[in-house]
């Protein structure tokens, strides 16, 4: 009976479902492409290696009560540790032989700065591409995302202090010409901070473009978002780095619980700042970045989805509006029923349901658009469409939830008219 009703109005029952289909639509498009980017992050993070401990230095909390944390604070009070102040050698040595089964091997790098070198076939072009001094486990850690295509990778033992490279394969089409092979023993010339410095190529990866920098359009014919790997002590010369660290990376062995190994990595390390009023050293893993960057961005779905869901609350309205209407129109039809015997929870019951029913097909046509408006939007920003299974079942329940509350008042009217009154209704 209640399908008969709103077949009979079907451009009514349209009307009233267009609230609760455009509130249910972007709620599931809003988690839809909150889900993809928040897998996407997550994945990308974790491919980073799990196993990851990162020590870096941060400054102590001043006498004033600032708190500075790390890198992005001392961009702002442009201050940067002294030679003293860094990870040295010595203490990684010491950190390895105290924990010799805890850790597989550490990855250390020194950013060089940005290389520039003309253009392959065309002088006029400068391209530039990052300059990175890295050490043989580092780089080799590299491989699982960009497999080496050419050559081989450097050795922290042979190539000490030679002026090797191993480069990407876009490097070689922009900036060497030929194919990866080709390119191996090749000289190039690469100007980093101002000067020429010459280097051999000895190994070629295979180029991947990150998905910030293509959403980002970092990438372009005279810009390479990509890195030029050089041996770490090269790295330093040229940077003019003491032989220490601001950051290392540590990478677990199989088997050990990274969380907690953690805080063991980070009060290691914290032991040799002790004397030191300025800086002391934080340890972080991937896995806890991970749950903190899940953390935030399933924040954000969940506030703009409620923030959707208001319009779910005013298609509530439009429901109970249309659903009292209906109840003045049927008067007649309610008055000959319960003349006919039908007891009043009957009559609220189909009216009920009818407000429900309303709500629950606005609900399922609502999903089916929200599903195919957040696959487009993740296509359209670079991520795999993730639909939130949980969410829909939520959506749709949530739909039918506001059928019987916002419904529950014309049908209680509907429930307690006085037949003989109804019956003398025009």
């Amino acid at each position: 009976m209640a399908l008969t009703s709103l077949r009979s109005n079907k451009m009514r029952s349209l009307l009233t479902m267009l609230g609760i289909i455009i509130g249910i639509a972007a709620v599931i498009a809003i988690e839809t492409v909150g889900g993809s980017m928040s897998g996407t992050v997550t994945e990308s993070m974790s491919g980073m290696g799990i196993s990851n401990i990162t020590v870096s230095l941060t400054q102590k909390s001043s006498n004033d009560g600032t708190s500075s944390d790390g890198v992005m604070l001392r961009w702002f009070m442009d201050s940067t540790p002294a030679d003293e102040d860094l990870i040295t050698d010595q203490m990684i040595q010491e950190y390895l032989a105290a924990f010799p089964d805890q850790v597989d091997h550490m990855e250390l790098s020194v950013q060089a700065g940005t290389g520039t070198i003309d253009k392959y076939g065309d002088p006029e072009t400068t391209i530039s591409a990052t300059v990175q001094g890295i050490n043989h486990d580092a780089l080799a850690a590299t491989g699982d995302d960009a497999p080496l295509l050419a050559g081989r990778w450097l050795n922290d033992d042979t190539d000490a202090g030679r002026k090797l490279c191993v480069v990407s394969q876009k490097f070689v089409e922009q900036a060497v010409g030929g194919t990866p092979t080709d390119a191996i023993g090749k000289r190039i010339t690469l100007t980093i901070n101002s000067m020429p410095q010459d280097f051999y190529i000895v190994g070629v990866y295979k180029y991947v473009e990150d998905a910030y920098s293509s959403l980002m359009g970092q990438t372009s014919d005279d810009t390479i978002v990509t890195n030029f790997y050089i041996p770490l002590d090269v790295a330093k010369r040229i940077a003019g780095e003491a032989d220490g660290y601001q950051s290392i990376t540590a990478v677990a062995a199989n088997g050990v619980d990274v969380n907690s190994f953690v805080d063991t990595t980070g009060n290691y390390f914290a032991s040799y700042y002790t004397r030191n009023d300025t800086w002391t050293v934080k340890a972080s893993s991937i896995s806890s970045l991970v749950d903190s960057m899940t953390q935030m961005l399933d924040t954000i779905s969940l506030g703009i989805s409620a923030i959707a869901a208001i319009s779910l609350l005013v298609g509530g309205i439009g429901v109970m509006n249309i659903m009292t209407v209906s109840v003045t129109e049927r008067t007649r039809e309610i008055g000959t029923r319960k003349a006919l015997g039908a007891p009043s929870s009957a009559i609220r019951l189909q009216f009920i349901t009818e407000s429900m029913v309303l709500c629950l097909i606005g609900g399922v046509i609502g999903v089916i658009l929200g599903l195919a408006l957040g696959s487009f939007l993740s296509g359209l920003i670079g991520y795999a469409a993730k639909p939130q299974v949980g969410a829909i079942f939520v959506a749709v329940g949530f739909s039918m939830g506001i059928g019987v509350f916002f419904g529950y008042y014309p049908a209680n009217r509907a429930a307690k008219m006085d037949p003989i009154e109804a019956l003398r209704y025009e």
